[in-house]
């Protein structure tokens, strides 16, 4: 017998299913998805636990015309396989695959793109208030996870919402933590139900258009409409904040129960002014391992779905720990000596690597939320007090705060230290993740210092500076693992804005800033065997100050100048190395070459594929290199 699924033109088809079909097209969806993501990878648990939400939502709701807004897109890969991209859903996150999050120019049904957290409900504003000028039968509903809800743009979106009363706007609270008492939850379902049924819709409307007539008396209409009020929020306190900003509350409503949903939505249709639904789903709903442990099934790597394992992988630079494990591991160490050294994370401690901190330093640990800019101005505060707060936040989600970076750290001339992880390209995450931009946003910073280690052991050493430092320090290390280095167990401070020479030549004078030292030193290598040329490989070390006394020296004795980075070429640490040659007058007997992210955002694909397109691979740029020094290269990346 062959899937229910596989007769309909979707998402068209949901919407004259009964709701038994509908379940079982949930179900056929969340099978397929369990076999697709097993093979290639992706976010999980929040899609698994989403499938009966993204099927009703699909039902009860003219999609694309009316729009749904769905946050950050963990929870979007049951909606990409109902809206035309269930045949490539195997690629996710793959080059030339679909994306892992929304994206608006992969199809019309992502209305908006998303990779960060809490812009759902904003946008959603935003459409809803455009839609009431130009078609204002039609709906906007926001799909927002409780997580993502602490981020304080999602309040002021709330805020904002209720403000202008709009119509024909439903926010969806998918609820996969709270817990609620199962007998206050059915209760509070009943009444909510009750007072949104059409029969009480319309006697409300009725009643509103009496009292604007004058037929009810003011202090009459206001009563009833508190005792509504209270009702609710007494059987469901989540309604007294909703109720607040301006919505109605519907919840909260079983999410895996399809009947439910439906009834939900019905009713949200109905109502003249916002509506906040509250859905309680499980992550990892229908695959044991994720419902067991729904962290670690959030973001998986391939996995066998009989044994729920993941595949384990034989490569070299797997036997060396992860950027991120070193990192977490000299945090505690150095915290562990001095007590005024805390960690801040802004809900990653797993992503990085504070978990473990956590659980050996609970009381030097804070975790803020998806609230990175009440995380920076949290850290100030310590520092003010005259504590020294490692912020561990991912270079994407730092941009998140730079004001707050600008205004209450560097302003201040505060200790804070930004640990950022993931600076550079991060592989299959796709253009909102790609930390490409730290360097260009932060450098031009007064009192902020910029460093990155060309290997894990390093990293160690710089964090030991950071925490020595007195001002603010931004510290970027890679996604992945590491060189596979000896790890010195002492950890010493390294002398601020001094860069080290790798090894001597005289031909070529390549300057390279983090990891991609190992880079530099394979090209290196490799121009020496092919060409018998001699190449100095410099350890930048710091973006800011730059070694300026080591630059002055080595680079004009070079033939040939380039600098590598893993980062967007405008502004980054090339630029910093142009911009000291120029000031400085440099006699260099040709120009300056960059090698680096180019001028465009970064798709997904594989670390080593973005490499690659961006031209800062080793096997192109020893091409570039080649072609240059035989003249036959007219066109160089970078200049």
């Amino acid at each position: 017998m062959g899937k229910l699924i596989d007769s309909l033109e979707l998402p068209v088809g949901l919407r004259g299913l009964s709701v038994e079909q509908l379940n079982q097209v949930a179900q056929e969806l969340r099978d397929e998805l369990i076999d697709s993501v097993a093979s290639s990878g992706g976010h999980f648990a929040s899609s698994l636990g989403a499938a009966e939400l993204s099927v009703a939502l699909h039902a009860c709701f003219d999609t694309p015309n009316d729009r749904l807004v769905w946050d950050v897109g963990h929870q979007g890969y049951i909606h990409k396989m109902i809206t035309g991209r269930r045949a490539q859903l195997p690629k996710i996150r793959m080059r030339g695959g679909p994306s892992g999050f929304l994206k608006r120019s992969e199809s019309e049904f992502d209305t908006f793109g998303a990779g960060h957290a809490g812009t759902s409900i904003s946008a959603a504003v935003g459409m809803s208030a455009a839609l009431q000028r130009l078609h204002p039968s039609r709906f906007t509903v926001a799909i927002i996870g409780d997580g993502s809800l602490t981020a304080g743009m999602a309040f002021e979106a709330l805020n904002n919402a209720g403000g202008l009363g709009l119509k024909n706007f439903i926010v969806v609270l998918n609820d996969n933590e709270m817990s609620i008492s199962p007998n206050v939850g059915a209760i509070s379902w009943f009444f909510s139900k009750a007072i949104t049924s059409k029969t009480s819709t319309i006697a409300r409307n009725h009643f509103k258009s009496l009292h604007k007539k004058g037929f009810v008396p003011e202090f009459l209409y206001r009563l009833i409409d508190r005792a509504e009020e209270a009702t609710q929020s007494f059987i469901a306190e989540p309604a007294t904040l909703f109720a607040a900003f301006g919505f109605r509350y519907i919840g909260p409503v079983d999410g895996h129960n399809m009947q439910d949903l439906v009834t939900a939505f019905q009713h949200a249709k109905q109502q003249d002014i916002p509506v906040l639904m509250h859905v309680c789903t499980q992550k990892g709903k229908g695959y044991e391992p994720a419902e067991e442990d729904p962290v670690k099934w959030h973001g998986v790597n391939p996995f066998d779905r009989s044994r729920g394992e993941f595949h384990s992988t034989s490569s070299a630079a797997s036997v060396a720990p992860s950027y991120t494990a070193v990192f977490a591991d000299a945090a505690i160490q150095i915290a562990r000596e001095n007590p005024e050294v805390l960690a801040i994370t802004a809900a990653m401690p797993s992503g990085t690597g504070l978990d473990k901190f956590q659980r050996e330093l609970p009381e030097q640990f804070f975790d803020v939320g998806i609230c990175e800019q009440h995380g920076v101005t949290f850290a100030a505060g310590l520092a003010c007090e005259g504590y020294h707060p490692i912020c561990a936040i991912y270079s994407t989600f730092l941009q998140r705060a730079y004001d707050q970076v600008v205004h209450d750290v560097c302003i201040q001339n505060l200790p804070v230290i930004f640990a950022m992880d993931r600076g550079g390209v991060v592989g299959n995450d796709g253009e909102t993740h790609q930390g490409v931009f730290d360097i260009s946003y932060l450098r031009t910073l007064p009192n902020v210092v910029l460093m990155s280690p060309k290997d894990e052991n390093e990293l160690r050493h710089m964090l030991c500076t950071a925490t020595k430092y007195p001002g603010p320090v931004a510290l970027r290390y890679p996604r992945g693992n590491g060189s596979g280095v000896a790890l010195d167990a002492e950890l010493r401070p390294i002398e601020i804005g001094k860069a080290e020479v790798l090894t001597h030549g005289s031909d070529i004078a390549l300057v390279c800033y983090g990891p991609m030292c190992q880079v530099g030193l394979q090209v290196a290598a490799k121009l020496g065997s092919e060409l018998g040329l001699t190449t100095t490989v410099i350890n930048a070390r710091f973006a800011k100050p730059l070694d300026e006394e080591l630059l002055s020296k080595e680079l004009p004795r070079h033939k040939f100048v380039a600098t590598v980075e893993d980062h967007a070429l405008q502004g980054g640490f090339g630029s910093a190395v142009l911009e000291f040659a120029n000031d400085k007058a440099l006699a260099l007997q040709s120009p300056i070459m960059r090698f680096g992210v180019l001028d465009r955002f970064v798709a997904h694909a594989s670390q080593a594929e973005q490499h690659a397109a961006n031209g800062y691979n080793v096997a192109s740029i020893v091409e570039t290199l080649k072609g240059l020094i035989g003249g036959t290269n007219k066109q160089v990346v970078g200049l």
